[in-house]
């Protein structure tokens, strides 16, 4: 890491820490993220109703493909979005991913259906725009219904409201005998990466948190994307992408030495549940060396909670295309190629999560 970048400490000193300690760190951390970045979401519904409007077979019928909608009140009234669902044909209780997901036209190039149905792992589907629309309407969707147009300034922004959509996910795939309620993780790529990450960081039932080539704002450092003519750095993206954050991130444009956090953080807060973050060479726009020392930094507190952080011993130094580090609770990998949530991505995810939560 850059010797001129000082991160704010995820947690103080350098001894153990306690899962008390930690519980109440935690509660801080995601405040924090809430206030300063990414906004406060509100409660959980009391109830959410589903409803199968298909079901056919898949991936060459070894797996059953379900449309499900799901449906829970809301200020606004009912609010529903549909999910698609595949599930292995194979008599168990099946690992499951939550994929958010930038087409509703799936299995497609970004999703190899039939090999990871192979694999023996269940898939729900959230088309993100179904939720809301990815844009500055704060009456679309989800956003109207609870009323975002005339947000505070830590209110929601529309990573929240996908993120909020994910837990409701989580809600219904819990009532699902096929599957195992101890291995559910959440995957998403490039903003939904940071969906993804803070949908974990927040809701505890998820296993893992998977971020595919995330980048600034997501599993990349902030403070390093500074430095990078080539990344995405605060100005940039708020400029651009405002309705993805709450209004107070704007004070830290061009100011990310004046912030009480760092993206560490948000991948720190899922300990001590597992996590993975990947990156690809040619996506210098998400900075993978940003995501790496996030990585790395958010290890050192599976270390200080007695668990295995991520394991790379070779301090300063970059992983080499196709090195994938995943003997700890933190994973992370490299590919050549560019941004883009691809095959070889799956297969270290899916690789991680075997090892961390077995068959």
């Amino acid at each position: 890491m850059k010797a001129d970048i000082k991160l704010p400490p995820i947690f103080e000193g350098n001894g153990p820490i306690s899962a008390e300690d930690w519980a109440r760190r935690r509660l801080e951390i995601t405040n924090i993220l809430r206030e300063q970045i990414y906004g406060y979401s509100p409660a959980a519904p009391a109830e959410i109703r589903s409803e199968i409007i298909s079901e056919a077979p898949a991936a060459a019928n070894k797996a059953i493909e379900r449309t499900v909608k799901i449906s829970f009140d809301t200020p606004g009234g009912e609010f529903s979005f549909p999910i698609n669902l595949t599930v292995p044909k194979n008599g168990i209780k099946n690992p499951l991913f939550v994929l958010l997901t930038f087409r509703p036209d799936v299995p497609d190039k970004y999703y190899p259906q039939e090999e990871i149905v192979d694999r023996g792992y269940a898939c729900a589907r959230i088309y993100y725009k179904d939720v809301t629309s990815d844009d500055g309407d704060m009456e679309n969707g989800i956003a109207g219904m609870y009323g975002a147009k005339d947000r505070a300034d830590n209110a929601w922004g529309k990573i929240s409201m996908w993120a909020f959509a994910a837990s409701r996910v989580m809600d219904y795939v819990l009532t699902l005998d096929e599957i195992d309620k101890g291995r559910i993780f959440v995957i998403g790529h490039s903003r939904l990466g940071k969906t993804a990450l803070w949908t974990a960081a927040q809701d505890e039932r998820f296993a893992m948190g998977i971020s595919n080539d995330s980048g600034c704002s997501g599993a990349s450092l902030s403070r390093m994307n500074r430095f990078d003519r080539n990344a995405e750095n605060n100005s940039i993206i708020y400029e651009r992408f405002p309705y993805w954050f709450c209004k107070n991130y704007a004070k830290y444009s061009n100011n990310e030495d004046d912030m009480p956090f760092d993206q560490h953080f948000l991948v720190a807060a899922i300990a001590p549940r597992a996590v993975a973050v990947g990156s690809a060479v040619e996506d210098l726009w998400a900075c993978p060396e940003g995501e790496f020392e996030s990585a790395r930094e958010a290890g050192k507190i599976f270390e200080r909670l007695g668990l295995d952080g991520l394991s790379y011993p070779h301090d300063g130094e970059m992983p080499k295309p196709y090195t994938h580090i995943c003997d700890g609770m933190v994973s992370y990998h490299i590919r050549n190629g560019s941004h883009f949530l691809s095959r070889t991505d799956w297969l270290a995810y899916m690789d991680f999560a075997d090892k961390r939560f077995g068959k």
